[in-house]
């Protein structure tokens, strides 16, 4: 069970994972031994996963954002296993989710431009396996996008 000094932990690293281990111990009042000892209990139970940059996607020059839904060919057995491993071999794919419902699967990727955009759905996801339906979203802007868990 997680006490008050590591919910503290968590949100001062939430706020910013590059937080130094002086810095963390000093904010949440343990010695900086005692706060590397919590941080790695806390990757050893799995509750930190790691820390990740976030990139600004059209500062690289994608400008397109787009989401797909897409409901696969329930009648082939494989059609899980085998539309994901093909779409994880597409480079502008940069998330994958699966659902339950009507829409089987979520594909965000992303792109230099509209006519880039337009070849990679018609030579990469239009290729991938057992696909019966698919609904292209694409993004007018990002309102929120934050995984950051109010503790």
């Amino acid at each position: 069970m997680l006490d008050d000094i590591d919910r503290r932990i968590l949100r001062l690293l939430q706020a910013d994972p590059a937080t130094a281990m002086p810095e963390l111990a000093e904010a949440t009042g343990l010695t900086p031994a005692r706060a590397t000892r919590r941080v790695d209990r806390l990757r050893a139970d799995r509750i930190i996963q790691g820390s990740h940059a976030i990139i600004h996607w059209p500062a690289l020059g994608y400008a397109v954002s787009v989401s797909l839904r897409i409901t696969l060919d329930k009648a082939v057995a494989r059609a899980f296993d085998e539309f994901i491993s093909a779409a994880r071999a597409v480079p502008e794919v940069i998330e994958i989710q699966t659902f339950l419902g009507r829409v089987d699967v979520r594909l965000s990727l992303i792109a230099r431009d509209l006519s880039d955009y337009q070849r990679i759905y018609r030579e990469d996801v239009l290729t991938l396996p057992h696909i019966a339906d698919i609904e292209a979203l694409m993004t007018v802007a990002s309102v929120k996008s934050d995984e950051s868990l109010p503790l």
